[in-house]
């Protein structure tokens, strides 16, 4: 019996299907963009916040030992890395942690760099906070990307940097990045003093037996590291609005909390905490069914589109974000208008991880229903 269920979420108030860029709903558009599953979650974590409820009081509350205890666990099980739990902190998502980091650990005119494309917030974090935005580009070779070192070392020791963003794994591209390739970024950064802020919300996300390599692991080699995950992308929990940060360095942590002491967000509510801790202590047999369901439908899915009209698909390594060039099929004309209002299929459009060079670009939320990417599928054949 399967454990995963699929959920239409039409007319639910969801921001992927009714969305609060283009209402999507009201145009008839299939929901492919935003990074959440239309999957329901566990049972048990829909048991563990069904009891929170049925007790009825809401009132203040404290995580339970439980939840630092399953997380810790799960780290060590899934991704052999040892937690100490001094160095947990609470954050309500991995973004708002990023834009927490900049403040706590840059100042204003500080160079920040990042990889594009990537995530879009990395661009808002920085800019909304007035570092300086510094961009070393990914180098793409048949749709496999990688990190230009050369240039990324250039451009650190240009620019100030004070602040490295990695996307581990990476959004939109589907990198894993193997071991070499994160010695790499460790010797850089320490070389010259930057920070580490490792995104690896997607790092229970991976692929064809590969592994995410956690920066966490480094800790004994260079100590400026931060790294953020959440239950969120795994277990679709977004909406409990919790997220982990790793702070190893004792006098980084009194940095970080002087901060959150600050804004008054040391910790999150209730019901986060009780279906992260459900999720991890109950939910691997859920998101090792989820998986296969996203790897089956990335498979039907490039062997639709791949090389049909010169579209190109990169390899699926990790997250359950396909990255589609479709520059050659859609040629002179608008593709927003031929995915809206010909195919009717939302997406994220290339240039939002990056500008006018990823025009052409899309990314492709794989986490649904096979019928409904069946149709979109066709859609795009038969409109391109």
């Amino acid at each position: 019996m399967s454990l995963v269920k699929f959920v239409d979420r039409r007319n639910s108030n969801s921001d992927k299907w009714n969305n609060f860029r283009g209402k999507y709903e009201s145009k008839g558009l299939l929901g492919l963009w935003v990074a959440d599953m239309d999957f329901r979650c566990p049972e048990e974590v829909i048991s563990a916040l069904k009891n929170y409820v049925e007790f009825g009081v809401m009132g203040y509350s404290s995580p339970s030992e439980g939840y630092n205890r399953e997380f810790i666990k799960w780290q060590k099980k899934v991704h052999g890395i040892d937690v100490d739990e001094s160095w947990i902190r609470f954050s309500p998502g991995v973004v708002p942690a990023i834009n927490w980091a900049i403040k706590s650990f840059t100042k204003k005119g500080d160079g920040v760099i990042i990889n594009s494309p990537v995530y879009y917030p990395f661009f808002d974090a920085i800019i909304n906070n007035n570092r300086t935005l510094v961009e070393s580009s990914l180098v793409e070779d048949n749709m496999v990307y990688s990190i230009d070192f050369n240039d990324f070392e250039e451009k650190i020791v240009s620019n100030n940097v004070k602040l490295y963003i990695l996307c581990n794994p990476h959004n939109p591209v589907s990198r894993v990045w193997r071991k070499e390739e994160i010695q790499k970024i460790v010797e850089i950064c320490e070389k010259h003093n930057v920070i580490i802020f490792s995104d690896e919300i997607h790092q229970d996300l991976t692929f064809n037996g590969l592994k995410n390599i956690s920066l966490i692991n480094y800790i004994n080699k260079y100590k400026k590291i931060v790294v953020a995950t959440s239950a969120s992308k795994s277990f679709n929990l977004a909406a409990t609005a919790n997220s982990f940060l790793m702070i190893p360095d004792e006098d980084m942590r009194k940095i970080f909390d002087k901060f959150t002491l600050e804004i008054r967000m040391q910790s999150g509510n209730p019901m986060g905490y009780i279906a992260v801790e459900a999720a991890y202590k109950f939910g691997g047999e859920w998101l090792e069914e989820v998986k296969e369901i996203i790897y089956n439908n990335y498979l039907f899915v490039k062997d639709k589109l791949k090389d049909y009209k010169g579209i190109r698909v990169s390899e699926l390594e990790g997250t359950y974000l396909m990255w589609i060039d479709m520059r050659e099929a859609t040629g002179n004309r608008d593709i927003h208008e031929i995915l809206e209002k010909k195919c009717k299929i939302s997406v994220d459009y290339g240039e939002w991880f990056g500008g006018e060079k990823y025009e052409g670009y899309i990314r492709l939320n794989l986490a649904t229903s096979p019928k409904i990417l069946e149709e979109a599928v066709e859609s795009i054949l038969s409109n391109f």
